[in-house]
């Protein structure tokens, strides 16, 4: 592609501002790229959220402030399928499960890991597909209200 004295080259894919882009709009690389930056943040504070020094309260703000907005940096344009949603689904689960740790079980007197329900019981904030669907509500809504007055236009992609 030619403009003015510019030449630019046609690439499959490139990475602008940490966030992968393809020619065919595959998202499964970004949200890869997503949770392994995720899970290296995650290992970093592995032991202040294990910690018995530290409130739950600011070890589920240490995660939803540092983990996750690394995690679903970019998410407004995601298109997620169901395969996506689980591995955010587990992600999320693991990280919570570091945070609220094991369950003794009064029938058994065995140590357990907390099952799904119970940490999203524990966990009051909505859970990170929540977060994305709600946001990325708010995020067109506010593009339609801008709309063309500010520069703003819809695009067709050529099929």
């Amino acid at each position: 592609m030619k403009t003015d004295n510019s030449c630019f080259e046609s690439v499959e894919e490139f990475k602008y501002l940490v966030t992968i882009s393809t020619n065919q709009n595959y998202i499964q690389e970004e949200i890869k790229s997503r949770l392994k930056s995720g899970n290296a943040c995650y290992h970093l504070v592995q032991n202040l959220l294990s910690s018995s020094v530290l409130s739950k309260n600011l070890k589920i703000n240490l995660y939803r402030t540092i983990i996750l907005r690394v995690v679903l940096y970019g998410f407004e344009t995601w298109t997620l399928t169901l395969r996506e949603e689980c591995r955010l689904r587990v992600f999320e689960s693991k990280v919570l499960r570091g945070i609220f740790g094991c369950k003794r079980d009064k029938v058994r007197r065995e140590w357990r890991k907390l099952h799904n329900e119970e940490l999203h019981d524990l966990y009051s904030s909505p859970n990170s597909l929540r977060v994305i669907k709600l946001r990325r509500m708010r995020w067109v809504g506010h593009v339609v209200r801008v709309g063309e007055k500010e520069g703003v236009y819809w695009n067709t992609l050529p099929k």
